[in-house]
């Protein structure tokens, strides 16, 4: 049985109250609360074993060393990586768009050469791209969608040509919550010889993700959406791929030697981690990591997909509500309008009630020109949400809705 009243005993944040109201937190999407562990390991290692990785032969250093790398293992048997040396540590998904977007840009696009993106990315799948196209000329082609958020793909596999370089994915959408096919759709762009890099933001913390099952070139995930930290995030490669790669920032622990006539640079994936890594994030990120997994990403996704079904059910019952997205497949991510509230409006007086919901574009505005809106209140779901929540965000927009 999914308890999950125990399971919010490990997040002080959810017994706290917001305007005299139990918060009710709703924007999972956006970042997930903490569990007590992930926080506790924090404190632990700045209090016993803190000091820089990777350069020192004293004790506290090697163990901090030590814990980072125990930390990328994690990270590989959690998605099921072949070789930790595939495991590059970021700051998140954004940087890992970037870093990838420089490092396959440089290596191997030049003006004409194309990217194939969906009308349905974030901004951060998005924008670097067009940092590429303005630096180099190329060319940036977009999957359309019907009007329940569902990716074409035979629109899709009539966009390559043979100077498609790379397809560039989200896995769920954070604005319909829409479980993209991309099993298929690499199995598509690979008989193109074509490689693939999926955006996992709002898939991993929500379902189990293999990417070796999948044959995903790339990979990209952020720490603060799976319960971790903010400030720390990976990037996957095929290690192929990597090894290919340029460096995406100079200075130290990527290099192997350096002079003022040549640099050499480290091995992977020491090659794309210039600097100080956050070590301290990459242990909590672990935690986080384990966390989930002893719940089970199965019961996790299980559960989360009960509370959607559920909340579609109750979202029936309100007069006047457009909910956008109706995939086949979908994740626990809800986004409304309710009659002719304004989006900003509605969350302002949600919260009033101690309701956390996101408003307004959710960094998707291609999406939402497709969609012909400004912007929507979403509510995304988390491991430890309730039903009875979903019962108070009714509650909260019926008593909205009559302000109104």
């Amino acid at each position: 049985m999914y308890d999950v009243n125990k399971l919010r005993e490990d997040f002080p944040i959810l017994s706290r109250t917001i305007y005299n109201k139990p918060l009710v937190y709703f924007d999972n999407g956006a970042t997930t609360q903490k569990p007590r562990v992930v926080v506790d390991a924090m404190v632990n290692e700045y209090y016993s074993v803190n000091a820089n990785v990777h350069r020192g032969v004293h004790f506290l250093s090697m163990r901090a060393t030590e814990l980072h790398e125990e930390s990328r293992e994690v990270v590989r048997n959690f998605l099921n990586a072949r070789s930790t040396n595939e495991i590059i540590f970021t700051r998140g998904t954004t940087e890992s768009v970037n870093l990838l977007a420089y490092s396959f840009g440089e290596a191997f696009m030049k003006e004409g050469d194309e990217v194939i993106v969906s009308v349905m990315e974030h901004h951060s799948n998005i924008v670097p791209w067009q940092l590429l196209r303005d630096r180099k000329g190329i060319v940036i082609k977009v999957i359309p969608m019907n009007d329940r958020g569902e990716l074409l793909l035979d629109e899709y596999e009539k966009l390559f040509s043979p100077r498609t370089k790379l397809v560039s994915v989200v896995h769920v959408s954070n604005v319909l919550g829409t479980i993209n096919p991309v099993k298929q759709m690499i199995e598509i762009a690979h008989k193109h010889d074509v490689p693939v890099f999926v955006d996992g933001a709002q898939a991993v913390p929500h379902m189990p993700v293999d990417v070796q099952a999948l044959d995903a070139d790339f990979y990209a995930f952020s720490g603060h959406k799976v319960y971790g930290p903010t400030g720390v995030g990976v990037l996957y490669g095929k290690e192929n791929w990597l090894d290919k790669l340029p460096p995406y920032q100079g200075g130290g622990e990527m290099i192997g030697s350096v002079s003022f006539e040549r640099t050499t640079y480290n091995e992977l994936p020491y090659k794309f981690e210039a600097g100080t890594p956050d070590y301290v994030g990459t242990t909590a990120l672990a935690c986080a990591l384990r966390y989930v997994s002893a719940i089970g990403m199965d019961a996790i996704g299980n559960w989360e997909h009960e509370l959607t079904q559920y909340a579609l059910r109750r979202f029936e019952e309100i007069g006047d509500i457009r909910v956008f997205g109706n995939a086949a497949e979908r994740g626990g991510v809800l986004s409304f309008q309710v009659g002719n509230i304004h989006h900003f409006d509605l969350g302002t007086l949600l919260d009033r009630l101690g309701i956390a919901v996101r408003t307004g574009h959710h960094c998707a505005q291609p999406l939402m020109q497709r969609l012909g809106i400004e912007g929507t209140a979403r509510a995304s779901f988390g491991l430890y949400n309730t039903k009875e929540e979903v019962d108070a965000l009714i509650a909260g927009i019926e008593r909205v809705r009559k302000m109104f």
